[in-house]
């Protein structure tokens, strides 16, 4: 039976525990703290080390989701989540100031990791801000060597988180059937 690993990450508030929660197949463990900082202005609590969660495929197979703090501060995190990773789903909320900066920021701190596998993103909140839109985000990264598949998503549904890992795991290997 094979084993996977994925790594969640994004800004604070992007929906990377919700995202792992709505798509594992068991309770997720969660290291969620009080927001002391600016993060308090976005929401109650915030994690501090990591979430984890197990997605459990048809052949047995298991894709395990570890999400990373969204903060600076806890990035000496990020690498220790990325080692066996396979790949890296990148979640944006499209309500905070500048999605683009946030964007290039978390491409730039994981670029390692992403140039040895490979990155899918899903923006949220586009209910609520539909700009910048899906196509706006292609354009941005027109000119980089980064070609990812980017979706709208709302990471409370199951449907289009599973889309979003889909997404990567076809980018990753691009023979594999859809489920």
């Amino acid at each position: 039976m094979s084993q996977y690993k994925i790594i969640f990450t994004g800004p604070v508030g992007a929906g990377k525990t919700t995202a792992i929660d709505s798509i594992s197949d068991v309770a997720p463990v969660k290291t969620d703290a009080a927001a002391s900082d600016m993060t308090k202005n976005r929401k109650a609590a915030t994690t501090v080390a990591m979430d984890y969660g197990i997605m459990n495929l048809d052949d047995g197979e298991k894709i395990h989701l570890y999400g990373t703090p969204g903060q600076e501060r806890f990035d000496f995190m990020w690498d220790i989540l990325t080692v066996g990773g396979i790949g890296l789903v990148l979640l944006l909320d499209n309500t905070r100031a500048d999605p683009f900066k946030d964007m290039q920021f978390f491409l730039d701190s994981f670029g390692k990791f992403i140039s040895e596998t490979s990155v899918a993103i899903g923006i949220t909140q586009m209910d609520l801000s539909s700009k910048p839109s899906i196509n706006d985000y292609h354009k941005y990264l027109q000119d980089s060597d980064l070609k990812p598949a980017i979706f709208a998503v709302d990471a409370r549904v199951k449907n289009d988180v599973s889309l979003l890992v889909q997404a990567l795991l076809f980018s990753l290997d691009p023979g594999l059937e859809g489920e």
